[in-house]
Order: structure tokens, then C-alpha cells, then sequence
């Protein structure tokens, strides 16, 4: 039988993960469709005045094109608000300030982005939002089943090993935790001490001896005491 050159689907069918505590639901078109050419999202708010699209300027030469798919949003693009009803385009050229929120309950923003001239590739971020969106939902073996797999697919970027130590301190295997964060700050020793000391996910390991010398506030520690 001849494999199937195509797929079908309704955003409303596709796996819904909870992005904040702020109403943010996010589906990942591309990683349900395993597309391999662009990035392709949708983000939906519960209710009005919850934000659809964060405030960020996309570095690197990344473009962006968005498609309110349903309710009304309100773009803020460089400082400038725009109104964005269904059927709204909305392109953002690399390097600008963008954000939107909702203007009705249950609007929904698709986002689509590559980079010009680059063969695509998908951004291990992905499964660290599917990740979280398992733990919020209660389902811990799922979460750390993406995380183990984003860590294997990029074992030497750190941002893998920080979210998986968040990941274990918030269900409390403080020893995996410390393991992950050890990683992470041996990959990336000019930013993980620092994120860390920061990072509210690591309250249950603050008092640690050894999360005191990873975050490289032992001494201090040591000299106040």
C-alpha cells in the first residue's frame, strides 16, 4: 500500500499543553505533523487580555509570519498597537518587538518561522514545553521521557540538562536534580551559576551544600555564617 502523501487535522484536535499559569495553551502543529521545512505553532488564550504572543524579538535571522485563526487580538509591533481580527496577517521581519494578547476568550494566534536560506531544524525547546505541559497535567514519566530524549538528541547544549533539573526538583528527587544542574553548569559555567541562584524551581534545594557550590555561593555562605 502506498504511504499516505498528506495529513489532515483540526487545531481543536490536536494535544493541548498548558505554556503558563496565565491561560496560555499551546499545540505544536509542527511536531504533530513532523514538519521539517518551518516552524508552525498555535497558541490559544482562555479569556481576554491573555497574551497569545510573548514579548521577544527573534535574533538570528529568524522571520516570523502570524495568522489569528479565530476571536481578535491586539499586536503591539515596535511600540505600536495593532487591532487583529480573524484572518489577520501579521509578518515580522528578524529583530522585532512583538506581542499580542487576546482581545476575545478563546482567541487563537498560529505562528510560522524559519530562517531565510537555512536548511530548518527543529528547536529542542519543543520538547521542553511538551515536557512541562505533561508535568502540569500530573503525568511525571511522560515529562521526563521528553526531557531524557531532548538530552540525548543534544548532549552537549545545557539547556537540556537545567530543565531537566528543574523538572526533578519540582517533583522532588533532589539528587537527579543536582545531577542535571551539575551538567548544565559544567556546559555553560558563565551562565548556570548565575540562573540557577535565581531560579525559583530550586527553591527545595537551596540549602544544599552542593547546590551552594554550583550556583558558587558556598564561600559566601561559608563567610557569613
Amino acid at each position: 500500500m502506498t504511504e499516505k502523501t498528506y495529513a489532515i487535522a483540526r487545531i481543536d484536535e490536536l494535544e493541548s499543553y498548558s505554556v503558563d499559569d496565565e491561560g496560555l495553551n499551546w499545540r505544536p502543529i509542527r511536531r504533530h505533523f513532523d514538519i521539517r521545512a518551518f516552524g508552525v505553532n498555535a497558541y490559544t488564550a482562555e479569556q481576554a487580555g491573555d497574551r497569545v504572543v510573548e514579548e521577544h524579538r527573534e535574533q538570528g535571522g529568524h522571520e516570523e509570519l502570524y495568522v489569528v485563526l479565530s476571536g481578535r487580538s491586539t499586536f503591539t509591533l515596535e511600540g505600536e498597537e495593532h487591532d487583529a481580527p480573524a484572518g489577520t496577517l501579521v509578518h515580522c521581519r528578524p529583530g522585532t518587538l512583538r506581542t499580542a494578547v487576546a482581545a476575545e476568550p478563546g482567541t487563537t494566534v498560529v505562528g510560522i518561522g524559519a530562517k531565510p536560506g537555512e536548511v530548518f531544524e527543529p528547536s529542542a525547546w519543543e520538547q521542553v514545553f511538551v515536557a512541562f505541559g505533561h508535568f502540569r497535567k500530573g503525568d511525571v514519566d511522560r515529562a521526563r521521557a521528553e526531557l531524557e530524549d531532548a538530552v540525548s538528541n543534544n548532549p552537549d547544549a545545557w539547556q537540556g540538562y537545567y530543565n531537566f533539573a528543574c523538572l526533578e526538583a519540582l517533583v522532588g528527587d533532589k539528587e537527579a536534580a543536582l545531577g542535571h544542574l551539575a551538567r548544565a553548569a559544567e556546559l555553560a559555567p558563565e551562565i548556570v551559576p548565575e540562573a540557577a541562584a535565581k531560579e525559583e524551581d530550586f527553591e527545595s534545594l537551596r540549602d544544599d551544600e552542593r547546590f551552594l557550590a554550583i550556583t558558587g555561593q558556598a564561600n559566601t555562605a561559608g563567610a557569613s555564617s
